[in-house]
């Protein structure tokens, strides 16, 4: 199937599809951005521990630990 080129539509097809997205949109539940960011907050704090980017991977379960090492003698 051919990628699809907005700029190639007529006019009345692109106000079709914007006004399809606004009707999308509008169904959406909508919440107050300083409490959905004080949810995230106390998510990212509750899961914190479990976050290998934060608490680092145990040497022994490091896929990517080297498995061995280079002696140049």
């Amino acid at each position: 199937m051919p990628a699809l080129h907005i700029e190639d539509l007529p006019e009345k097809e692109k106000l079709k599809m914007e006004v399809e997205q606004l009707r999308k949109e509008v169904k959406l539940q909508r919440q107050q951005v300083s409490k959905c960011s004080e949810e995230i907050k106390n998510y990212i704090e509750e899961h914190s521990g479990e976050d290998p980017l934060v608490k680092g991977i145990p040497e022994d379960k490091n896929p990517f630990k080297e498995k061995g090492s280079c002696i140049i003698s």
